[in-house]
């Protein structure tokens, strides 16, 4: 089995520069989805932790039924679904179709609100990691929550956070894989058209691993290197 290497070239008969843009499509939809998902984390971590008692409820909710209902499912609620919703309100306000919704915006609602909900567990095990003296000691000497969240809780809690949040902004990037069936020109979607279009399906999916594994990689360095930062300022700490 002989691969024509030429295919994936970056001149006119070519696929390299479109693959390569849609690695930056991959990598855009996994960042807004990732930030997405840092926020709605965050405030459901806060609700689980500090809510009242239908906020810890609600928060629960959330996480319980966004781990356990299937990526794809939740991709389609919000592509296909999504449609109806907007063509209803649109119709209903008396602004006239067709209506549609982008499968970018599709794509990062539905995976943000995945991984908040795995993030949320992260940062609420994150913060419950900080011995409950250490936050009793820094009230005693008169800090502020905003004092003591910043020079107390967040330096510890960072140290068990950032590996775990590294686990999910890899699990981000993977299942931005499965936004390719609204349409989306990501890496994905753009391997099956090569591999359709010139009958090469083992060298370009091999192209779509490849560039996957690429930015994963580089990737965990980067989360590598901040959780060897926090964990120095942490041995620091208790030098």
């Amino acid at each position: 089995m002989g691969f024509d290497w030429a295919l994936l070239g970056f001149g006119p008969e070519g696929w390299g520069l479109v693959l390569a843009r849609a690695g930056g499509m991959t990598l855009v939809v996994s960042i807004c989805a990732f930030l997405l998902g840092l926020v709605l984390g965050t405030l459901c971590a806060w609700a689980r932790i500090a809510g009242s008692r239908w906020v810890q409820r609600l928060a629960i909710g959330y996480t319980v039924v966004l781990r356990g209902v299937p990526d794809l499912l939740v991709i389609y609620l919000f592509y296909f679904g999504g449609r109806q919703v907007v063509t209803a309100v649109g119709t209903a306000l008396g602004f006239e179709g067709p209506f549609d919704i982008s499968g970018f915006v599709a794509g990062v609602l539905a995976i943000g609100l995945i991984s908040g909900a795995a993030q949320s567990e992260v940062l609420r095990g994150a913060y419950q990691s900080v011995p409950t003296g250490t936050i009793e000691a820094g009230r005693v000497v008169g800090m502020g929550r905003l004092t003591l969240f910043r020079r107390v809780i967040a330096p510890q809690a960072l140290t068990t956070a950032i590996p775990a949040m590294g686990n999910q902004w890899q699990s981000v990037i993977k299942e931005t894989a499965l936004v390719s069936v609204t349409g989306l020109v990501e890496t994905m979607r753009q391997v099956s058209i090569a591999a359709g279009s010139t009958q090469e399906h083992f060298m370009f999916y091999l192209a779509g691993a490849v560039i996957f594994l690429i930015i994963t990689s580089l990737s965990d360095i980067v989360f590598r290197i901040a959780e060897r930062r926090s964990l120095r300022g942490h041995q620091q700490g208790h030098a």
